[in-house]
């Protein structure tokens, strides 16, 4: 379990925290000289086991966070991810203004769990004491420790020390019962401090927000794309082969230098590698505010160890007033690790005073149709506490479906329940992604209507292409959804595909006798010209026929799908288009799946222009998709240019 304390400046955090554990929290000599705490101070304390104690419960890490009004952001930085807090109130002064600001904070982070201890009793007289006690209940009052225990203790005398070590030693325990670690959840360690250590070589300390991490793992620093090793690890300032969540932890690190390393940067698992310049999350405005909050206002925000500037834009009504809670977006000034369920905290622009806090809900905020009813639906599956109801209503909520890898790493967590919930969510679905059932039903619907009216207004064209389909039907729509959807109605046969043109059933274009003749006339010609395709002019030199009427005709055959036209005025038969797109699955295969002008043009024996030509054909259809200066193979590649085409 990790502690944090709060409290005004010199009333005593640091030195409970020594009593408690014997440890000097304070290191620095700046903090020796002048007796106050400037930076994050740790320290532990051992909790006798009794016999059946779950483990984990045996040992409790303090994070001693300063008073100062200037370094409330470091208090902030403290108080992320800790279990337990034990705001401290002095009994001769009473409540003071950082009293008040470091209880909001524990508020607005969410800090349900704690204590106040009332401290230096041995300056003030038991009326004095009783009165600072009834003070305390009294300020608890409307924030998220209202009940919360108020102990009396002098640090100096020992008095109400034991009381205190046997609460935080029972508390202890009953969060090693209630395991606030998931089996599901990705490693996260929020960084706090990097430094270099003889023999040992990098090391970085934070607080393990979820997950478990292991020596030999490989992490990733974000914001960033790092790759690091754990070769050692401390936790709770013990050497231990494992670490998981609601612990302090020391990681020894291969692979990277100190000076790579900030406070504010995560660690974390692989699959939950990601940063953000924009967030969307539900924000609560602190009651004591003298003024709503509205779209624009910039401000500080705190989340983990970092600290970034900020603007908000309130989402779901005009303004934040007071005491209320809103769905907000978050554009940030520079990119950050954040993860459903994080808790972050706003200070005014000036950072002077603490003015919100609330919850991340996703990481990967739009920045178009961010107010649209659409995603505020979205936002609201996203709130429900239990992680199969969430990922099953935003399926069912989403309207251009969901990136599954990206909500894995949003949530920072396996989806054990994510096969049960895609059961039903509709035949929508592609690798990677998931469409609920009424929006399958709503593009199925919205494509063959499309279809339709292609058809009506050009009753001479056999169709529009896979992409201008799209287009016309479900532009927004991702794209291998969208693929997914018209495999699945050509499957049907409530749709056809014919070359890179897709129709309905019904529909077809005629040949006149004139194009019949012609077409039987180019077709030995067509396959006789191989990889480098016939030119309309010297088909037509070839047959004795007019180049007019030969251009006509042969784009009428493409357009039924019966050639493949890669340029103006050349074309190519159907066969030799397979068998171009079998060398280009090839090189695929054999290069990570992606194709480049110089691979494809060896393997076919092209030259280079003809070899870009055929690519960029091939990324019209849908067999690639250009990416910078390669072309990438579809997952769903099959549904275009089958080799059965070569037939």
């Amino acid at each position: 379990m990790i502690v944090g304390t709060a409290g005004h400046i010199d009333h005593g955090k640091t030195t409970l925290v020594r009593a408690l554990t014997g440890v000097d929290t304070d290191r620095l000599p700046e903090e020796k000289k002048r007796g106050i705490s400037i930076e994050l101070g740790y320290a532990f304390m051992d909790v006798p086991q009794g016999e059946g104690a779950p483990a984990g419960a045996d040992r409790i890490a303090f994070i001693d966070v300063p008073g100062h009004e200037r370094l409330v952001h470091t208090m902030v930085a403290g108080a992320t991810g800790i279990d337990y807090a034990l705001l401290l109130v002095a009994a001769d002064d009473g409540p003071m203004p950082q009293t008040l600001e470091h209880l909001a904070v524990l508020s607005l982070l969410g800090v349900q769990r704690g204590a106040v201890v009332v401290t230096k009793t041995d300056r003030a007289a038991p009326e004095r004491v009783a009165e600072v006690v009834a003070q305390a209940q009294a300020l608890l009052q409307g924030s998220a420790l209202a009940g919360a225990p108020v102990l009396a203790v002098s640090a100096t005398t020992g008095g109400g020390v034991p009381a205190l070590r046997a609460l935080l030693a029972d508390e202890a325990r009953a969060a090693a019962a209630r395991s606030r670690a998931s089996a599901s959840a990705f490693f996260r360690l929020a960084v706090d401090r990097a430094f270099t250590l003889d023999g040992v070589g990098t090391v970085v300390t934070g607080t393990v927000h979820a997950g478990s991490v292991q020596a030999g793992d490989e992490l990733v620093l974000v914001p960033g794309d790092l790759t690091v090793r754990v070769r050692s690890l401390h936790a709770d300032n013990r050497a231990v082969t494992s670490a998981h969540a609601g612990q302090r932890c020391a990681l020894a690190l291969a692979g990277v230098p100190k000076e790579h390393i900030a406070r504010g940067q995560w660690l974390v698992a692989p699959p939950a590698a990601l940063a953000t310049d924009r967030l969307d999350a539900t924000l609560t405005l602190w009651h004591g505010e003298p003024r709503a909050l509205r779209t624009g206002t910039p401000v500080q925000l705190h989340l983990g160890a970092e600290t970034v500037a900020a603007t908000v834009a309130v989402l779901d009504r005009d303004n934040l007033p007071p005491g209320e809670t809103a769905c907000v977006q978050l554009v940030l000034r520079q990119r950050l690790g954040a993860w459903h369920g994080d808790r972050l905290v706003l200070r005014d622009a000036s950072a002077t005073r603490t003015v919100a806090g609330g919850v991340v809900l996703d990481p990967f905020a739009p920045v178009r149709y961010r107010r649209t009813p659409a995603r505020l639906a979205e936002l609201q599956a996203l709130a429900l506490p239990d992680v199969q109801t969430r990922v099953a209503t935003l399926v069912a909520a989403a309207p251009q479906g969901v990136d599954l890898a990206r909500l894995r790493a949003a949530q920072g967590r396996e989806l054990p329940a994510l096969q049960a919930v895609l059961s039903t969510a509709g035949p929508g679905g592609s690798p990677g992604w998931a469409l609920g059932t009424v929006q399958t039903a709503q593009a199925r619907a919205a494509l063959l209507a499309a279809l339709a009216a292609f058809h009506e207004s050009h009753p001479d064209e056999l169709g529009p292409d896979a992409a201008r389909l799209r287009r016309l039907a479900v532009p927004r729509l991702n794209e291998a959804l969208y693929r997914a959807l018209l495999a699945g109605l050509i499957a049907e046969g409530l749709a056809l595909l014919r070359g890179a043109f897709v129709h309905l059933p019904a529909h077809g274009v005629r040949l006149s006798a004139s194009e019949e003749r012609i077409a039987q006339k180019v077709a030995p010609r067509l396959l006789a010209a191989g990889f480098e395709g016939a030119w309309a002019r010297d088909l037509a030199r070839d047959t004795s026929e007019s180049e007019a009427l030969m251009r006509t005709t042969l784009a009428r055959l493409a357009q039924r799908g019966e050639l493949h036209q890669v340029v103006k005025d050349l074309f190519y038969a159907p066969a030799t288009m397979a068998r171009l797109a079998a060398i280009a699955r090839e090189v695929a295969a054999a290069h990570g799946s992606e194709v480049t002008a110089a691979s494809f043009r060896d393997a076919t024996g092209l030259g280079r222009k003809r070899a870009i030509q055929v690519l960029e054909h091939f990324d019209r259809v849908g067999l690639l998709r250009r990416v910078g200066d390669v072309h990438k193979l579809r997952a769903d590649s099959t549904l275009f240019l089958d080799q059965r085409e070569a037939a």
